[in-house]
């Protein structure tokens, strides 16, 4: 029987595209010296528990993960990027993302939802000027 580690870190590579700049592994990398735990967490708590549960796709986590960032506003940012493209990545297309968060307008703000697209186009930028360098 797997570990809640090796479940978690099973789906969490699932969403993980290291060519693609999706590498959650540097984000835990980062925050090792301050908080050498946190990694250990996400892939247990998060990924292992959370991300493991039945009747969701993976595109439909990764719809509600970008809602809760978008709604959290700016000081979120980093990790939407992040997570834009573990949505990518999950099978979501640019068009559904933008639509998904052009659709929380009504109860987030225009402000919020700026920032969110703006940090969308980032992201399909880089994502299309690093596939262009590996093809």
């Amino acid at each position: 029987m797997k570990t809640r580690y090796e479940k978690g870190l099973e789906v969490l590579k699932s969403y993980t595209d290291e060519e693609k700049g999706t590498n959650h592994f540097e984000l835990m990398k980062a925050l090792e010296d301050i908080a050498p735990d946190l990694g250990k967490y996400i892939i247990e708590f998060a990924y292992g528990d959370i991300y493991n549960r039945d009747h969701l796709s993976q595109q439909s986590r990764a719809l509600t993960v970008l809602s809760s960032l978008v709604t959290q506003g700016a000081g979120s940012l980093p990790q939407l990027e992040l997570h834009i493209n573990t949505a990518l990545n999950a099978g979501l297309s640019e068009k559904e993302i933008i639509e998904a968060m052009i659709q929380l307008i009504p109860y987030v703000g225009f402000p919020s939802v700026i920032n969110a697209l703006t940090q969308a186009q980032r992201v399909f930028q880089e994502r299309q000027t690093k596939e262009k360098a590996f093809a």
